[in-house]
């Protein structure tokens, strides 16, 4: 294989350079950053990639919108995503195109080398390599986005100003719009979310815990 490989921990980059090396495969490059790894890629074409999700300048998602962009730019790499983190968000993103030459490994998990090399050919090869933690908590991302599925744009709006932690009169100010008009939205964002009147339970801060966790 020709590997580019994004890490921006200098001991495991070289770690992973060496270790594949020993098994016969190229290193085409071995960077630091998400705009080194673009312009690696870019150049040398290699057959895949792996990538750390959190590097600088933020230590955020650099890694992993990187390898979005690869995957639409250069289809013909595979991107292996390999974190201590599971970044749902995006990484439904890099999913949402298909499953072919992907694959999202978590660094603490992975037993051995073998178990690592065989992955990366699999992804290499157009196949795919999902933790099973990853699985998991990326279909439950995708449960807690169908339960907002049903709101409307404005509702959405309206339940977001309630998460900045506004009063249905701050949240009318906000979208010049009547207490009266917010009230309805609120009623339509508790009915559709199946938030029944109750003596036991704040429904506003129940709608709320279901939009973060959106």
């Amino acid at each position: 294989m020709r590997v580019v490989i994004a890490e921006d921990a200098a001991v495991l980059r070289e770690l992973l350079g060496q270790m594949l090396e020993e098994r016969g495969h190229e290193i085409c490059a071995s960077v630091s950053d998400a705009d080194a790894l673009r312009a690696a890629v870019a150049e040398h074409r290699p057959d895949v990639t792996v990538t750390d999700i959190r590097m600088p300048p933020t230590h955020t998602d650099e890694g992993l919108r990187a390898a979005i962009d690869i995957r639409r730019d250069h289809p013909g790499t595979g991107v292996l995503l390999f974190s201590q983190y599971v970044e749902t968000k995006y990484a439904t993103r890099l999913l949402a195109a298909g499953s072919a030459g992907v694959g999202y490994l978590l660094k603490d998990r992975v037993a051995n080398i073998a178990e690592f090399t065989d992955a990366l050919e699999r992804v290499a090869a157009g196949g795919t390599a999902l933790d099973p933690e990853v699985v998991t908590q990326l279909a439950g991302a995708g449960r807690r986005a169908q339960e907002l599925a049903p709101l409307t744009d404005r509702e959405r709006e309206v339940l977001s100003l309630m998460a900045e932690g506004r009063s249905n009169a701050a949240i009318a100010q906000s979208l010049v719009v009547s207490a009266g008009t917010v009230e309805k939205h609120v009623a339509a964002v508790f009915d559709k979310l199946g938030l029944p009147k109750s003596h036991d339970h704040n429904r506003r801060v129940l709608a709320v815990i279901r939009y973060l966790r959106g």
